[in-house]
């Protein structure tokens, strides 16, 4: 019994991310930014995949330059492939590998190398495939009709929601 209520605990290091991700959110980058570098060095490279992946995930918006940003983003992807290999993460590296592929689409755009993006575009249009339909599903559709229309991928540029596509 003890075990199942140890499983259902809420996780503490991603309770911190997410308060600083709601700090990001309300505007104050810089500050982020210094916090979750705080994280990062709790963390560390040797830390929970899961706790990585999600921490480097937001960090790299944080970052103003676009190489750094892709750093950020790749140590993320490395994590959610580690992270990949632990049952009871599985989920959670599901449902952000979507968001960590644009994010990597879009730093390669902004590099200037667009079959980087493109490759990366594909990915996240893959693993959107199984996002439910709620707001967050919804979410990444929406942004990934976005980037294709600016990476010209011959959409209408129009989003359609998961729950009408083929």
């Amino acid at each position: 019994m003890a075990e199942r209520q140890e499983q259902a605990a809420p996780d503490a290091v991603l309770t911190r991310i997410g308060q600083v991700v709601m700090l990001h959110h309300a505007g104050d980058r810089e500050e982020a930014r210094h916090r979750f570098l705080g994280l990062w060095a709790e963390i560390g490279e040797q830390g929970d995949p899961l706790h990585r992946c999600t921490l480097a995930h937001y960090l790299a918006d944080t970052q103003d330059d676009p190489a750094d940003e892709l750093a950020w983003d790749l140590r993320a992807l490395t994590a959610a492939e580690e992270a990949r290999e632990e049952a009871l993460a599985v989920t959670a590296v599901m449902a952000i590998c979507p968001s960590l592929h644009l994010n990597l689409a879009d730093d390669y755009l902004g590099l200037g190398r667009r079959d980087a993006a493109r490759t990366h575009l594909r990915w996240a249009r893959e693993a959107a495939a199984a996002l439910t339909d709620d707001r967050y599903g919804d979410g990444v559709w929406a942004a990934i009709a976005r980037l294709e229309s600016r990476l010209g991928e011959g959409g209408s540029g129009t989003w359609t929601p998961p729950r009408q596509r083929p």
